[in-house]
């Protein structure tokens, strides 16, 4: 059984209303929530349309159409399924058996494909070698999947390397490593984005002509390996 977690429950427009356990990045927060994520596909609510889980948020969009065939005159579609999702949030969720395999993803953090490597180096009074290996050096958590199709929120930064996004956005090629704070991402597509990029990896992270097209999924465990761009361009 997993812990219990504080929380507050609030609408997103109309048709949706979001589970908030707060501000703060925390990998046993987001077991939670992916585990409830994964209860509600497996038992969607009367309603349902799909469930969103996020770094501290799990958001259910509803079907009001449908729920005002079940609730009385006087009510809303909202409180309806608001007491529904508390009397869910009372059952513990299940443990959720997270895989411990790590997935390495190769990166080519050559200055052709690292515009903002100088950047961060000047700001954060380290070298390239420094940047790459602390870059390298940790583990990551995928928190979550967003923005573009398959691209991964993973965390936690070095505080060494941790770095604010950009004022700006500017357009990112696709495999772009970007950290921003103390996060780190992978562009699946070209894309305007305003994360400071300090690589490139080949791999292709999301592919519409596969039946499991996302190549991350949240929970997944990540590690960075360094190559050169002679195996990037051959990979």
């Amino acid at each position: 059984m997993s812990q219990s977690f504080p929380y507050e429950i609030f609408p997103l427009g109309d048709s949706a209303l979001t589970i908030s356990y707060g501000n703060t990045i925390s990998e046993a927060v987001n077991s939670e929530i992916l585990s409830r994520f994964e209860m509600l596909k497996e038992n969607p609510l009367q309603g349902m349309i799909e469930a969103v889980p996020a770094y501290t948020t799990l958001t259910i969009f509803y079907d009001v159409s449908a729920l005002r065939k079940n609730i009385p005159a006087t009510g809303t579609a909202y409180d309806w399924i608001k007491q529904k999702v508390e009397s869910f949030l009372e059952t513990p969720a299940a443990s959720q058996e997270e895989s411990t395999a790590i997935i390495e993803i190769p990166v080519c953090y050559d200055e052709s494909f690292a515009p903002d490597m100088e950047l961060v180096m000047t700001k954060k009074k380290i070298s390239r070698e420094e940047l790459i290996a602390l870059h390298t050096g940790r583990t990551y958590r995928v928190y979550m999947i967003g923005f573009l199709p398959g691209f991964p929120y993973m965390g936690e930064l070095d505080d060494r390397i941790a770095f604010p996004r950009k004022t700006q956005p500017r357009m990112v090629e696709k495999g772009s490593i970007g950290i921003a704070g103390k996060q780190t991402g992978i562009y699946s597509y070209t894309s305007m984005g305003g994360w400071h990029i300090i690589g490139r990896t080949p791999v292709d992270l999301f592919n519409k002509n596969k039946v499991d097209d996302i190549l991350l999924k949240a929970g997944n465990k990540v590690r960075f390996i360094s190559m050169d761009k002679d195996e990037f361009e051959n990979y």
